[in-house]
């Protein structure tokens, strides 16, 4: 109960810290949820906490990635760049 109520905590810090993660956080939830509908107690705080954990490296990922593409980049082109590679 306190990894979740942890993972709350956090995850409602980025949401005020930022909007377009905010989606990105929801999306993962809804997704695990969807795939943890199964699942009761301990199983699902254990998956629910894998499955977050799995979807966050794919996103640092992502982001890096992005990053190494938008060197050249500033300002409002780097803005609109990293918003477009981040979405797909």
């Amino acid at each position: 109960m306190k990894q979740l109520l942890a993972l709350a905590m956090v995850g409602a810090f980025a949401v005020a810290a930022n909007p377009a993660f905010a989606n990105a956080q929801q999306d993962r939830m809804k997704v695990c949820n969807t795939k943890a509908a199964d699942k009761k107690g301990d199983e699902r705080k254990k998956f629910m906490s894998d499955c977050l954990s799995a979807e966050k490296v794919s996103q640092q990922d992502k982001m890096k990635a992005c990053n190494t593409k938008a060197a050249d980049k500033k300002g409002d082109d780097r803005k609109a760049f990293m918003s477009e590679c981040l979405k797909g």
